[in-house]
């Protein structure tokens, strides 16, 4: 048999995640981010991470958000642009 190259367990920790220029709940606005990573990451993996164990220290160059989001939808953009940073677009600090 073969060895799976699933990923038994997949850790998304990021330190702090800044606000500046939104006025939104930022409980609300990270719950919605966590979801909406968990699904992406469960529907399309980590392709940054598809080689093994992977440890970045920044994400940037993602796209730009507009302000007058409600917490829900600014936590979903954010975890997309996220998200899109981890399957390789944008510039990644390792």
């Amino acid at each position: 048999m073969g060895v799976s190259r699933e990923p038994s367990a997949i850790r998304v920790e990021i330190g702090e995640l800044v606000l500046d220029g939104f006025r939104v709940d930022p409980d609300r606005v990270s719950a919605a981010f966590e979801r909406e990573l968990s699904r992406l990451v469960e529907k399309h993996g980590v392709p940054l991470a598809a080689d093994g164990a992977l440890a970045l220290e920044a994400l940037s160059g993602l796209p730009p958000l507009p302000a007058g989001l409600s917490a829900r939808r600014l936590g979903q953009e954010l975890a997309r642009a996220v998200h899109e940073g981890l399957s390789g677009h944008g510039e990644v600090t390792r």
